[in-house]
């Protein structure tokens, strides 16, 4: 809706400024400033709010909680997602854990970012859908993790929405991206993706090689997506990891590969990679056991100092669990084994993560989503800097 500001919008923030309403003064509190406020309410149509009188501000006051409920910031340092017990979860703007909006990821220790990028894809396509979807199912996440982590009591966090893409151009597409991540690792951010498909993560790690030189990889997939060339292209959802270690981005022997399985072209195809030093875990090293004592050994092997990012592709899950995704392969990883895994990375210097090829077609019921939201938590809960509550036998 579009409107022009002038005396009537005016008036309603000297009413804002003047009136008790706890809602109406949380307008100003929500966006941060009353600055920031104006903007927001010179965009709502002039028509709706010239009807209103100077006393009678019930619809105002709607208007302010609605607006609130894409930003929450609560009493103290640090924003907080929007509670279930506040506003219904149906309700509400649907930002990632219904965090505040921030059109920037400046002042921020962590944001959280979409990309609706699937024309990197082999099989099923629809994962440009995926943020979106992540970003719903999200709402039933709280704040505070069942080992203690409270993520949103030590870091500045918020949504900083969709990096523009172009889905004619994949080549352009990727340059894109690189660009939008520069900007965001310059001002010390530490982004965690909306995929997506997984062609998005090697521009990620082209931006990161700038901030942070050669890194360590924690890589959780069906497959190796080390393959040379797709199709006659050197860029897909199947290449990102060849390409990043072939520019230098990715130390091998910091990188771990886990979860492989399928089906493949030939005998030894994970070769290429584990000649270069990758540890590489197929799915069959995994079945029936817990990968806690992995994760030991790949802290150990990784360890605590070089910048390390993870690259989490749903269909790493067995598509029991998750079969909202693109290439589903039989015979996959527990969601249990997905949190093992992430709450191993505790104690490694994370600078970033994703969580990629959700694709919500094939999952009406939203399930794969909304285990996606749930492991971006749980990366959120082991970035460095986390405040851990203990919790009480």
């Amino acid at each position: 809706m579009r409107g022009v500001w002038g005396p009537t919008s005016a008036s309603l923030l000297i009413m804002a400024w003047w009136t008790s309403d706890p809602a109406v003064l949380r307008v100003g509190w929500c966006f941060g400033s009353w600055a920031e406020m104006a903007r927001i309410l010179k965009h709502l149509s002039s028509p709706l709010l010239r009807p209103l009188k100077p006393f009678n501000y019930g619809s105002v006051t709607q208007l302010c909680q609605i607006s609130s409920s894409c930003r929450s910031l609560k009493s103290g340092r640090f924003n907080e997602p929007l509670s279930g017990m506040e506003c219904a979860r149906a309700g509400g703007i649907a930002t990632m854990y219904r965090l505040p909006f921030q059109e920037d990821p400046k002042g921020l220790d962590v944001c959280f970012v979409g990309i609706p990028l699937d024309i990197g894809t082999s099989n099923r396509s629809g994962a440009r859908l995926g943020p979106r979807q992540i970003r719903m199912e999200s709402v039933l996440v709280r704040n505070i993790s069942t080992i203690g982590a409270a993520p949103y009591e030590s870091l500045q966090v918020a949504d900083i929405g969709d990096i523009n893409i172009n889905l004619y151009d994949l080549k352009k597409t990727v340059q894109m991206i690189k660009e939008a991540y520069v900007k965001i690792f310059a001002v010390n951010c530490t982004p965690l993706t909306l995929g997506g498909d997984h062609t998005l993560t090697y521009p990620i790690l082209q931006a990161v090689k700038e901030k942070y030189g050669q890194i360590g990889l924690v890589h959780v997939d069906a497959h190796n997506d080390c393959e040379d060339i797709m199709l006659g292209e050197k860029i897909a959802h199947g290449t990102p990891f060849r390409r990043s270690l072939e520019e230098g981005i990715i130390d091998p022997k910091k990188m771990v590969q886990i979860g492989l399985r399928g089906s493949e072209y030939s005998a030894n195809c994970h070769q290429w990679q584990k000649d270069l030093g990758v540890k590489v875990v197929v799915v069959e090293e995994c079945w029936h056991k817990s990968l806690v004592p992995l994760m030991d050994e790949v802290r150990t092997m990784i360890g605590p100092d070089i910048p390390v990012y993870i690259s989490f592709d749903i269909d790493s899950l067995d598509p029991s669990v998750a079969p909202g995704t693109g290439t589903p392969e039989l015979g996959g990883l527990t969601s249990i084994q997905a949190m093992e895994i992430l709450r191993g990375c505790k104690g490694l210097n994370i600078i970033g993560g994703d969580m990629v090829e959700v694709c919500p077609a094939y999952d009406p019921l939203g399930t794969t989503a909304l285990i996606a939201a749930n492991l971006l938590f749980e990366m959120l809960c082991v970035l460095p800097g986390v405040k851990y509550h203990k919790i009480l036998p």
